[in-house]
């Protein structure tokens, strides 16, 4: 869970990652990563009495992106999930999920998806709809929703993306799955309960169309995610984390 400046919900955010988990599996662990907060979200996971509760922090924020790649280095478990730390996306039924993942490489939640319960401002999803047309021109990701906040996925596929990501902040979840197509991963979306009720600043979509166009040309004119990609098949060994 990055969380940046979430003093104001994360106890709220960890107790129901913790309610929808503890339901379907008795073996997990909340990592929660405090990307430079300067309101006192760091303190508030320090207090809270749980022992599955693990606290990544540094002084500095520096991004989406860069914040699951700090907390993943600490996961253990057998699978992976992404969660926005304020609560607003969250899976309607998180068994589908691991369910999902048993067959499959990548589990994410779409606010496409015909099953997804989706609150948010007009604008917003225009937004969203007109970027997500641009991605999938642009990269050729066929994902209906990159961004959505909450993406399940098998650790070992992690291990082998992670080391290919160049992005800190938003635009990592695209690029993630990316280099997840390059590497053949299956993705299965999955449907979500979504209550957004802020807009987008124009300054996060400049940073994300700037992004995008950078993922776009490493990816097909420079073809550097398919060069290193290529480098790393001949010396990977999957017992080695990145």
């Amino acid at each position: 869970m990055p969380a940046y400046n979430e003093a104001d919900c994360i106890c709220k955010s960890i107790l129901e990652v913790k309610r929808q988990f503890s339901r379907v599996c008795a073996d997990y662990e909340v990592i929660v990563v405090d990307d430079g907060s300067g309101d006192g979200t760091r303190r508030l996971v320090e207090n809270l009495p749980y022992d599955d509760i693990k606290l990544v922090s540094y002084k500095r924020n520096e991004g989406k992106g860069f914040a699951f790649r700090q907390g993943f280095s600490r996961a253990t478990g057998e699978f992976t999930f992404l969660v926005d730390s304020d609560a607003e996306i969250m899976a309607n039924e998180l068994l589908d999920y691991l369910e999902v993942l048993q067959t499959t490489d990548i589990a994410i939640g779409s606010k496409r998806h015909p099953l997804s319960k989706v609150r948010t401002p007009i604008v917003r999803r225009f937004l969203s709809l007109g970027f997500n047309v641009l991605e999938r021109l642009l990269t050729g990701v066929k994902a209906t929703d990159t961004q959505a906040g909450f993406k399940g996925m098998r650790s070992l596929v992690a291990y082998r993306v992670m080391p290919l990501i160049t992005a800190k902040r938003f635009s990592f979840d695209l690029e993630f799955l990316a280099v997840a197509s390059l590497l053949g991963y299956r993705v299965k979306e999955l449907p979500v309960s979504i209550d957004l009720r802020a807009l987008s600043g124009i300054g996060r979509v400049s940073r994300m169309f700037v992004d995008l166009l950078g993922i776009a040309y490493r990816l097909r004119i420079l073809r550097w995610y398919q060069r290193n990609i290529e480098t790393m098949s001949n010396c990977y060994d999957p017992m080695i984390r990145w």
